[in-house]
């Protein structure tokens, strides 16, 4: 079981993590602080395995507090949450198991609860956070391109052997999570990009491309149709007879979406 505390300055954000914890059967959460000298009662009184804390608080910011809770006995796991991504850095200096941007979704935390398993276990992989970078240095290239009027990119540059080709994003079909790569599925041909899905979903345009599996992003123009199977799921099919899931997760959205058209 994984006894985990909750430390945020916003009710709201705190009710959303509660909920999304309530759903995984081994965590269980001991307590909840909304400053940064609850934080550190709570987490000397509780100890618990895991600390999802945010960052910017009053009293003592997210940092504050793991100074001043030490390093003996042992610390917990630290997951921090936060809307702001320049304490990325910092973050994995202490040691971090994830850092959350705000707002996240379900299965940015599951991946954050994978970690915490894994480190606790003393499985621990660089390249998890590495991933979580390039997403953050996406979502900064998007910003700056905004403000330079082209806000997404028109074609994904792709290593194949001493080559670097440019391949148009109106050619690809859908894409694919592979770990820490991204299959990039055009026509017959399947191209690897060394990125996270969510990095790459944070440099595609929204309007264009859709997220409808954590594992998988499609091109908009590329779906023929939405296909209900007996299960109650959907199914996009794309032009080519591609079927691909969709996941109760994105469903809602996708369906909204794509019946506005």
């Amino acid at each position: 079981m994984i006894r985990a505390l909750i430390v945020d300055d916003e009710e709201l954000a705190r009710d959303k993590l509660r909920r999304l914890l309530a759903e995984h059967e081994d965590v269980h959460v001991v307590g909840e602080a909304k400053d940064g000298d609850e934080a550190v009662d709570l987490l000397e009184k509780e100890r618990p395995d895991v600390v999802f804390l945010d960052i910017d608080m009053p009293q003592k910011n997210g940092f504050e507090v793991l100074d001043a809770i030490g390093s003996s006995p042992p610390p917990p796991l630290v997951v921090f949450v936060t809307a702001f991504d320049q304490h990325a850095v910092q973050a994995f200096e202490v040691h971090a198991v994830d850092y959350l941007l705000k707002p996240f979704e379900e299965h940015r935390l599951r991946a954050a609860l994978q970690r915490a398993r894994e480190r606790r276990e003393g499985s621990v992989s660089i390249e998890p956070l590495l991933g979580v970078l390039a997403e953050m240095r996406s979502r900064q290239q998007q910003l700056e391109g905004r403000l330079l009027g082209d806000a997404y990119p028109h074609r994904i540059p792709v290593r194949e052997g001493q080559e670097i080709l440019f391949v148009d994003l109106e050619d690809i079909d859908w894409m694919e999570a592979a770990d820490n790569y991204v299959q990039l599925h055009s026509g017959r041909r399947v191209y690897m990009v060394r990125e996270t899905l969510a990095a790459m979903e944070a440099r595609l345009d929204p309007k264009r491309f859709t997220r409808i599996h954590r594992g998988a992003i499609v091109n908009d123009r590329k779906v023929r149709s939405l296909r209900p199977q007996a299960s109650g799921d959907l199914e996009a099919v794309l032009r080519d007879g591609t079927a691909l899931p969709v996941s109760r997760t994105y469903r809602e959205r996708v369906t909204t979406k794509w019946e506005k058209g």
